[in-house]
Order: structure tokens, then sequence, then C-alpha cells
């Protein structure tokens, strides 16, 4: 395969960058690796997920009043005991996979995370749990930032997206990230799986043309580099299709993401930082209680992330990985018309992992609908945030990944960290 001078001018760097259908040249690849073997996987609930739904304050009377049709029963719940200020607590009822981890000591559940005036935008509050910044909402990600201070030598592969665009957590100033959909099909863009000598020749021919790295244009050298590096993952992402878990995951998008996840980490391709991502939590209308679209959201994120966690746990790598959940808001406390939650503010972070304490950190929201109630805010519509959501970032930066979480946050959170490592 051959391409003219006419062909490279005509389509410039666009030729090049997109290239590839997996690695997304423009946002890929340039790493260095983390701490020893520790994996950190964040699980983001796109959508707004309803905390108050996800752990649950069965005690509170308020909490029926207010939900008549969405509160779930007591005889339902989960109960994984009180919090600090002796409010009783449970899961939802379809987490049972995450109640066996709570059980195991390997679970931890942060109320009432958020920050001050939170937004109640899905757009807004997506970019400041990702930059951590409440004023800079456009900027680099928080663990983008940390992938920009790890040292050399850089591994195309240490961070891993398993979505199509590149999240705000992840969006560094020098470090791109590959996103990686699957990896049977993460492969070089004009490939034909039915011919694989013709593929052979349009990878060759790739490899060649990116093989000059122009210093008088650093431009074109960038575009070069990093095509080099994805063809360069190429094969050790393979190598992750291959994998055969040592139990059945649920059979849908999410359950599908973290088997690569782990198998990324039983091939030691080298990943250390991953982020997945399920959606739908955006519960306006037919919440549901024991059925309907949260029913089945619960289901979906308490059997995947037990699936995981027993994976993990059979190839002896639950203790060096750590799993971040979170949703860019919580929902309002009293239902809607529509028997579905309006969006709210303060949420739930849960954090599990072998090497997790687990347990009950932060309060529950008191609910009585007095205006004046402290745990409460907007007229007593919201819950109140208690635990900076950067708190727990900054255990993670500092007792996990072995980073300084000052300069990567930008200000010094560690005082209101959780002891969750």
């Amino acid at each position: 395969m051959s391409f003219s001078r006419r062909q490279f001018v005509k389509g410039g760097v666009t030729a090049f960058t997109f290239g590839f259908a997996a690695p997304r040249l423009m946002y890929d690849i340039a790493f260095g690796q983390a701490l020893g073997a520790r994996n950190l996987v964040v699980v983001y609930l796109s959508g707004g997920n309803d905390s108050l739904s996800t752990i649950v304050p069965y005690r509170d009377s308020n909490y029926v009043s207010r939900r008549p049709t969405l509160a779930i029963a007591a005889a339902n719940v989960l109960q994984i005991g009180s919090d600090s200020s002796g409010v009783e607590l449970g899961l939802h009822p379809r987490l049972t996979g995450l109640k066996a981890i709570f059980d195991a000591g390997r679970l931890a559940v942060i109320q009432r995370t958020g920050y001050a005036n939170q937004s109640r935008s899905h757009f807004t509050g997506y970019d400041i749990w990702g930059t951590a910044s409440t004023t800079n909402t456009s900027g680099t990600g928080w663990l983008g930032r940390y992938l920009d201070l790890v040292p050399a030598p850089v591994d195309p592969l240490v961070a891993w997206n398993t979505q199509r665009e590149t999240p705000r957590p992840l969006m560094a100033r020098t470090v791109g990230v590959p996103a990686i959909t699957s990896p049977a099909t993460y492969a070089f863009s004009g490939a034909n799986p039915n011919s694989p000598v013709e593929s052979g020749y349009e990878r060759t021919a790739q490899t060649k043309i990116s093989s000059h790295i122009p210093v008088d244009r650093p431009h074109l050298a960038f575009v070069n580099s990093t095509t080099q590096a994805a063809l360069g993952t190429l094969d050790r992402v393979a190598t992750v299709a291959t994998y055969r878990p040592a139990n059945t995951y649920p059979n849908n998008g999410f359950g599908q993401a973290l088997t690569a996840v782990a198998g990324a980490m039983n091939k030691q391709i080298g990943t250390k930082v991953f982020w997945v991502q399920t959606g739908g939590f955006d519960t306006h209308a037919s919440q549901g209680t024991n059925q309907g679209a949260y029913f089945n959201l619960m289901a979906t994120l308490g059997d995947g992330l037990k699936a995981f966690y027993d994976d993990l746990s059979a190839q002896g790598l639950l203790s060096s990985t750590l799993v971040l959940v979170y949703s860019e808001f919580g929902r309002r406390i009293t239902e809607n018309g529509s028997q579905g939650t309006d969006h709210g503010a303060g949420a739930n972070m849960i954090v599990l992992g072998g090497g997790v304490r687990g347990g009950i950190y932060g309060t529950a929201p008191n609910l009585n609908t007095d205006p004046a109630n402290p745990t409460l805010e907007n007229n007593a519509g919201d819950v109140k945030y208690e635990t900076d959501f950067r708190a727990v970032y900054a255990k993670i930066l500092d007792s996990w990944l072995g980073a300084n979480s000052v300069t990567i946050l930008g200000g010094d959170y560690r005082g209101g960290a959780p002891a969750i490592l």
C-alpha cells in the first residue's frame, strides 16, 4: 500500500490520527508506570444515581412519607448495620453481591459526599467530579494529572478507557489514554478480518509512514510517535481477548467491560488505571422498587461487581485492586409525580477491594422536611454533603497510588479523608 504526496496533504493529520478505530490517537498513548502492581478501577454511574435507594435509611419515617411509592420496605433491604449517628442502613435488595463483599469487610460506603453549592447539571457535575475542581471544569482530570506525574518509562497501555470517548477524569496534559471498548476488536481500522494478509500490509505501511520523527515539525512528530505507540499495543491487547475468567460474568456491557479489565490484569499487559462506565441512572420516571428500571440497574451493578470481585479473588489479584464507584450527583429526596426522582445533590461513594477497610463512613441525612435541617439543603429538598468528594480522591492518591494528592488536587483535602485504606 502506498500514499501519494497529494493524498498525504489532502488527508493531513486526520488520515493518521483517526487511522485506528480503538486507540483514537489524538487522545492516545504515552504513559509511565504506576506504583508497584496496584490497580485502580473507576466505575462511573452515569446519569445521577439515587443514593437513597442504594443505601437506604429504612427506619427514617420521613423516608417513607416522602417516597410513598418508591420507599423500599424495611423487610426487603439488605441490612448492613448503623452509622455513627445511629441511623440503621441497608442496601437495595438487588445488591446481594455487594452485601456479600460488605460482610467480608471489603466494601466501604461513604455517605453524603459532594461539594458546596452542588450543580444539578449532568454535564457540569460530571466535569466537577472529573477535574476535582468547582472553578476550572474544562481543565485536565484528576487522574489525568496523576498520569502526567508518573515518571518514565512511558507505557502506552498503563491506562485503559472502556468507553469510546476519553472521560474527563482521564484527560491529561501530556498523556493520552487508549479507548478500548473490546479487546477482540482493538485493531487498525483499515484491517480486513477476512483478509489477514491485506491487514498485514496495512499495518506494515502505517508502521513505515510513522517511523520518521521530524524534529522540526513537532505536530507531525507527535502524530507519528503516537501512531507507533498505538501499533505497539495491538498484540498485547489481543492477548486479553483470549482470557477466560474463573467464573461467569453477567452477559451485558458492564459485565463484558469488567471481564476485559480482569483479563488485562491477568495477562499482565501493564495497565494500572481503568475506567468503566454504566448508564441509565437518570431515573425521572418509573424508578420502581421490586421491578423496573432502577431494580435492573442495581442488578447490573451488584452482579457485575460481585463477579469481578470473585474472579480477582480466584486469580490472587484482589489485594492489589481498588474499585471506586461514584455518580455525578444524588437525587432529590421527595419522589416526583412520575414515580421517579429528579436531580439532587449529596451522594454516596463506594470503595471495594482486598485492601479496603470496609464499613459505613460518614452519617446519613435526617430526612425531616424542616428547612433548618442541617443535613439537608435547598429547603430540605436535597441531601447536603458532609464529606468533600476530593477527600476520597486524596485518600486513594496518597494511600493507594503513592502520589501527592495536594499537588494533583490543587488543595489539601487529606484532613477530611475517611480511613478506608
